[in-house]
């Protein structure tokens, strides 16, 4: 379940991008937070930059402050250049990662959507959902790249990048899963396996290890040398894991990133064209260790990895090519 809301945390529950009163963020919250303890909140969030107080007494509205923090491995390119590389690298991260999904937004259409906010003839709402909800999420995950990893932030990108925001208890959007969820694939060798994923009870411990693995100090010091190894082993980490009902694809090539980002280097991208490829190798990889509890070591297969960590290796190439340009 999500943690209580604190004053550290409500502001996460806080709708961005709109002025809201009292009241409004009040019923947003998850919890029963009174009144009194909810202004003293929001003063003090006020007084820490984190909100915009507008208006006076009853007319008095909030809004989340946007503060826009470059990634580090930008500080290399003219300053001029950098919204152009950044809104590449967004478009191109947003498209690859919903097709791998299996939206059929083009490259084209995805920049259509995000620079102009407008929608594609004939493509479901869901679909420009997911493309606004990773962009959101990316921008939520530079914005966050000062701070540790936390589950509070975990929660928040998948909220961002959930189109379909059902009230389904069992299938909570921004919390870690109820139920038990699997999927059927086909293996290297052309068998057809059912990949059970780590039970609902299990993933609290096993998160919270690879969350602490993630904010390891030695990961904030990433080479190009040893990036994509570790790139590699989170994300299959949270692949394998598969924490929440859905979403969770999404979720595992943006969390991947995060250690080469606050390393000064570029994300790594996957192209839709490896499609097949990239589900394959995870899926093998997944079945060769077996389901993951508690107690489990994140990794137990270092050397079933290997093919897995060639791929992303491949893959990087995509990001490195926009760069190469400028």
């Amino acid at each position: 379940m999500a943690k209580k809301v604190t004053k550290q945390n409500f502001v996460q529950y806080i709708e961005p991008n709109k002025a809201l009163n009292l009241f409004d963020i009040r019923n947003s919250l998850p919890d029963d937070v009174p009144e009194r303890t909810l202004r003293r909140w929001l003063s003090e969030a006020v007084s820490k930059r984190q909100l915009i107080r507008t208006g006076k007494k009853s007319g008095t509205r909030y809004t989340i402050r946007q503060v826009k923090h470059s990634p580090t491995f930008l500080n290399n390119y003219d300053e001029s250049k950098r919204p152009i590389i950044l809104k590449q690298l967004r478009d191109l991260w947003t498209h690859t990662s919903t097709a791998l999904e299996g939206n059929t937004i083009t490259l084209g259409d995805t920049h259509f959507i995000l620079e102009e906010g407008l929608t594609i003839s004939g493509k479901p709402l869901r679909e420009h959902q997911e493309i606004t909800g990773h962009a959101r999420a990316i921008d939520l995950m530079y914005q966050s790249l000062r701070t540790d990893l936390t589950e509070d932030l975990l929660y928040t990108l998948h909220k961002a990048v959930q189109s379909e925001l059902v009230n389904d208890i069992y299938q909570p959007v921004g919390e870690w899963k109820q139920e038990v969820n699997g999927t059927y694939t086909v293996d290297k060798y052309n068998n057809q396996i059912y990949l059970e994923y780590a039970l609902p009870k299990d993933v609290p411990s096993l998160m919270k290890k690879l969350i602490h693995y993630i904010n390891e100090k030695r990961l904030k010091q990433l080479t190009s040398d040893n990036a994509i190894e570790e790139y590699a082993k989170i994300h299959a980490a949270i692949a394998h894991i598969h924490p929440f009902s859905d979403g969770n694809g999404r979720i595992a090539r943006l969390i991947a990133n995060i250690p080469l980002l606050k390393s000064g280097l570029p994300p790594v991208v996957i192209s839709k064209e490896v499609r097949r490829e990239y589900i394959q190798t995870l899926a093998t990889y997944e079945f060769e260790v077996g389901q993951l509890i508690a107690n489990s070591d994140l990794w137990p297969n270092n050397k079933a990895l290997l093919p897995f960590i060639s791929l992303c290796s491949n893959a990087y190439q995509e990001t490195r090519h926009i760069l190469f340009k400028f």
